[in-house]
This record gives structure tokens, C-alpha cells and sequence, in this order.
């Protein structure tokens, strides 16, 4: 049993909750086409990012091939419903943390371990993106935020390079781990929809 507000880290159990946060704020989308934080994307293009990225890099990697929806031009929330419960159910399979996944700028990682830093922690981030584009609640768990922010510090130089961060943004040096960690990967905090 965890202790009382220590959040559960296990892959299998972290994903089921960001997941599910992401979910709500998937249901709750009424406009696909709502401008996001994110410069040039729409709050269809948030989900599309995660349903189109991962299934490559998943199989890439591991083999690992997962059950595809429908697009999400046609359908966005059946599009992430069915790649959510997908990656659940490998996540709670027991053999999954045997299993490894390998890519030849990261090595090898346990497959469990490679869902959760790349793919969990993604979704955590592009929750927030999703839900101030369509006007939802934004807050994140501040244990994950900053747990996220502690593990991206220090590989800051290799995030940038990637170009799949932009630069970071100035946030007040007494600002809270959400809106530090969506100054650090590029986001403005206070974006609002124009």
C-alpha cells in the first residue's frame, strides 16, 4: 500500500491514471478544431499526435504492434480510446517488464519502462495542451509535473536538439511544478486561446 498522496509510479498504474485524465479531457472536447498551445496544431492535431508517433516507435522497437481505431480525422475519441486501452493492456501484462525495447539512440529498456518515459510522461504533458485549447480543467498533479521536470533537467541540451521542444519559457522563480514544467518544455503557462 502507498503512503497516503504518494502517487502510484508502477508504468501499468501510471498510465491508467494519465491516461485516464487524458480521456476526460478527450470526451470533453466540443471543438476539434479549437487552436491549441501548441503553435499551429488544433486540439484534433493533440490527440493526432499521440495516436500517429507512438504505434511506429512501439513496434520499432519491440514488435510490438497495437490494435489501431479509427482515424482521427474520422473519429478522434475512438481514435485515442482504442490506443489508450491498448497500451493499458500491455502494461498489465506481467511478461511486459521481461520484454525489452530497443532503439539505437536510447539502447535497451525494459518495455514497461520505455512506455512510461516516452509515451506516459508525453501524454501527461499534451493534457494540459488539450485541455486549455478546448477550455477544460488544466491542472496536473504537481507530484507528476515536478517528478517530470526533475527527470528533463538534466538532459536539457539532448531535449532541445531534438526539436520536439521549443524554447524554454520565462515562468516567476516561485511558480508552481505545472507551470514550471510547461515553461521548460516550451509552452507559455498563461496561453489562452485567441
Amino acid at each position: 500500500m502507498l503512503a497516503e498522496g504518494i502517487a502510484d509510479h508502477r508504468p501499468a498504474e501510471r498510465h491508467r491514471r494519465i491516461a485516464g485524465g487524458f480521456t476526460q479531457r478527450v470526451r470533453g472536447t466540443k471543438d476539434w478544431e479549437a487552436p491549441s498551445p501548441v503553435a499551429g496544431w488544433t486540439a484534433r492535431d493533440v490527440v493526432r499526435h499521440l495516436v500517429e508517433w507512438f504505434p511506429p516507435f512501439l513496434a520499432a522497437g519491440s514488435g510490438v504492434e497495437l490494435e489501431r481505431g479509427p482515424s482521427v480525422d474520422e473519429d478522434p475519441v475512438a481514435a485515442w480510446e482504442t490506443q489508450s486501452a491498448a497500451v493499458q493492456a500491455i502494461l498489465d501484462d506481467p511478461a511486459t517488464p521481461q520484454r525489452l525495447l530497443a532503439n539505437r539512440h536510447l539502447g535497451e529498456i525494459p518495455l514497461d519502462q520505455a512506455i512510461d518515459r516516452f509515451y506516459t510522461s508525453d501524454v501527461l504533458m499534451h493534457t494540459w495542451d488539450l485541455a486549455r485549447a478546448t477550455g477544460q480543467d488544466d491542472r496536473l498533479d504537481p507530484a507528476e509535473c515536478a517528478m517530470l521536470l526533475a527527470g528533463m533537467e538534466p538532459i536539457e541540451e539532448a531535449m532541445r536538439s531534438s526539436g520536439q521542444y521549443g524554447p524554454r519559457v520565462s515562468v516567476p522563480a516561485d511558480a508552481d511544478a505545472q507551470t514550471q514544467m510547461l515553461g521548460f518544455i516550451g509552452r507559455d503557462p498563461f496561453w489562452t486561446p485567441a
